[in-house]
This record gives structure tokens, sequence and C-alpha cells, in this order.
């Protein structure tokens, strides 16, 4: 798969886009499609309390 068939969020305006469309510093992806692209603030919301609770598992 090529980067112009994934998906992206733009962290400047909400955006999402198929293909490297927005600058690098405010794009996250890639998603294997629109609608996880469009999840993005919540997936990274996801996979920060899972690494946060191992952290703490780890630590106890």
């Amino acid at each position: 798969m090529s980067d112009d068939d994934q998906w992206y969020f733009d962290l400047s305006d909400g955006s999402v886009s198929q293909g490297k469309k927005s600058d690098v510093f405010t794009r996250m992806g890639p998603y294997p499609d629109r609608a996880s692209a469009e999840r993005a603030l919540q997936i990274a919301a996801e996979r920060t309390k899972a690494a946060d609770d191992a952290d703490e598992d780890w630590n106890n």
C-alpha cells in the first residue's frame, strides 16, 4: 500500500485526507481507512491510557 492510499488526520484544522497533504508536524497517521483517521485523537488517547496503565502496573 502506497502513502497515497493511506489516510491522515491534520491536527491544525481537524481535516482528514488521503495521502500526505499536510505538514509532517501536524499530521497523524497513517491510518488504513477514513473512519480510522477520523478517530485519530480517540485512538491516540486510548493508546496513551494503555501505556500509562502498563507503566503503573510495571511500577507497582
